[in-house]
């Protein structure tokens, strides 16, 4: 993750120090594309970044958050009654109680904690974890589910809901496929080394394919070294407590990924939060640290590690990749990349955010990414200078402790690398990479079009678009689902009370005839159910990251 040396000497510096801890009707197949795929130049030996984009958070307009809080009031009062109900016995209550005998102890349920489960979710339950059936491609099978007592259980009716248009899942190249000759070394892979390996790499389960996986980790991001774990939360949060401790200090983006904040809280450092993607909010953290240490003390920090991602996954934004780089420069401190959301799915050959912005990925002292999304697979990476990947080998949980991945799963990942670098012969990989920009460009301009609210990059496949209101957010699901089209709806407390929004991720597996599917059913939502609010006013989050007094690299 990190280099040794050079710290800034109020930053604390210390040579023993330890390095940084084509139709619809196609099932799940890849649609065919003969759009020429052009080899991307280079500049300054880097891959030419492209238009950057800005990230984009329009504000609503007063009455749909006046109108927000008022549903979110009105529910919560009904949630009182029917808990008034409950407590003389006219209603039943579904869930888990203390028994009588048990009063007198220590609480086992909690009844104002459960109160938002009781009386909101349980309205909406019916929207998430649904069962699916199929493959989840580009589109996937439903099994058809009903609830007799209000969303409290649900019981299959044998029937199943064909052909749901996903735009739900990470599958941002369609590697989450069932092609026989896409997956025919992975099948001969499972033949010659089992599905479970049952051991870990420090024992018995150091498998040739492991090191040939991390080997083409690093020539793929272009650093020195890489490792490779078998859970993607893990990497972040076994990894963050082997590179920080107590005496250090992290500086965590206010959007962070509950993996990293995990990490983060284990690792016993000092974490201080600034406002996302916030360059001023960051530099006077920064200026702090440096120039006060730590509290009561005032001794140096040990290590200052910014945290940050590549792609937000819940904002759809982009990491302020060279502003960050310059004031982790200025300040001699430490950064740690997450690029789960933005390996494979940004930059022009699928290189992530250091390709993006035209970076040395050199410059990054960890990069951190997943196989789970752009790759179609589990697991994570760490990657960087050899001697942080050395380290992590014999000081990281998830490396002495974890069993190693599964052979079938390392073939996958080397298989859609190898197809992303052209090394397998064919020019397919680049094909979905840009595929995938196309789609990502086509599908945000015409909801920008329609009048809808969407936050993030226009670069970024995450699009989050708002539904404000408690009540839509059930509503747009269920009539998107009738459509035919799954989506993922997210509201309090995983985002901001008056900010509830449906997230769309954009495949390169999708068709044209998917996406505007897809739009036609949004655009008819949007005027039935009222939520194209776009004013096109300024942002609400102020962008002000030109206001430090840092230079850039040029």
């Amino acid at each position: 993750m990190i280099r040794t040396g050079g710290h800034h000497p109020r930053n604390g510096s210390s040579s023993n120090q330890k390095p940084l801890k084509d139709d619809i009707g196609v099932r799940n197949g890849y649609h065919k594309n003969t759009e020429k795929v052009h080899t991307n130049g280079k500049v300054n030996g880097f891959r030419r970044s492209c238009d950057r984009g800005e990230d984009s958070f329009e504000e609503a307009p007063m009455y749909v958050a006046v109108l927000t809080y008022m549903g979110f009031g009105i529910v919560t009062l009904f949630g009182y009654f029917r808990d008034l109900l409950r407590a003389v016995g006219l209603e039943k209550c579904n869930l888990a109680e203390e028994r009588e005998e048990q009063k007198d102890f220590v609480p086992l349920y909690q009844d104002f904690e459960n109160f938002y489960t009781r009386n909101l979710y349980m309205r909406v339950r019916d929207n998430w974890n649904r069962p699916i059936c199929s493959l989840p491609g580009p589109v996937f099978d439903l099994m058809e589910r009903v609830s007799d007592d209000h969303n409290w259980t649900f019981r299959l009716t044998g029937k199943t809901i064909d052909n749901v248009i996903n735009m739900g899942s990470y599958n941002y190249l369609g590697f989450a496929e069932n092609n026989v000759d896409f997956l025919k070394t992975v099948a001969e892979k499972t033949v010659q080394y089992g599905v479970g390996v049952c051991s870990t790499r420090q024992e018995l389960a150091n498998l040739t394919i492991h090191k040939t996986l991390e080997g083409l980790v690093a020539e793929f991001l272009g650093v020195e070294s890489a490792m490779a774990f078998g859970m993607g939360f893990a990497t972040n949060s076994m990894n963050i407590p082997a590179l920080v401790g107590k005496g250090c200090l992290i500086l965590s983006d206010e959007l962070n990924h509950t993996s990293l904040i995990l990490g983060a809280r284990l690792s016993g450092a000092t974490i201080r939060v600034f406002k996302h993607n916030n360059m001023q909010s960051l530099e006077k953290m920064l200026k702090e640290a440096v120039c006060s240490g730590q509290p009561r003390t005032h001794r140096s920090w040990k290590k200052i590690l910014i945290m940050v991602e590549g792609i937000y996954s819940m904002e759809g934004s982009l990491i302020r990749l060279p502003e960050i780089l310059a004031l982790k420069k200025k300040y001699k401190a430490y950064l740690y990349l997450d690029e789960a959301h933005s390996i494979g799915a940004v930059g022009a050959t699928g290189r992530g955010v250091t390709e993006h912005f035209g970076v040395d990925p050199k410059e990054v002292d960890v990069l951190m990414g997943t196989f789970t999304k752009s790759f179609g697979a589990v697991g994570g990476y760490i990657a960087g200078k050899k001697e942080l990947v050395d380290y992590l080998r014999s000081q990281s949980h998830s490396a002495v402790y974890a069993t190693a991945m599964s052979p079938p799963v390392v073939e996958q990942i080397t298989r859609a690398l190898k197809c992303i670098m052209g090394t397998d012969g064919t020019t397919e990989g680049q094909r979905r990479v840009r595929q995938l920009a196309d789609n990502t460009r086509y599908f945000r301009s015409r909801l920008n079009d329609m009048g809808f609210i969407i936050y993030g990059n226009q670069h970024s496949p995450v699009v989050p678009l708002l539904l404000y209101l408690p009540g839509k957010v059930g509503a747009f699901s269920r009539a998107m689902l009738e459509r035919k089209i799954g989506v993922v709806v997210v509201g309090f407390p995983a985002t901001p009370i008056t900010e509830a929004r449906a997230r769309f991720c954009v495949s390169a597996a999708h068709t044209r005839e998917m996406l505007d599917k897809v739009l036609q059913s949004l655009d008819e939502l949007g005027d039935s159910i009222r939520l194209k609010f776009s004013r096109r006013r300024c942002p609400v989050r102020p962008q002000v990251h030109n206001e430090t007094d840092f230079d850039l690299d040029s």
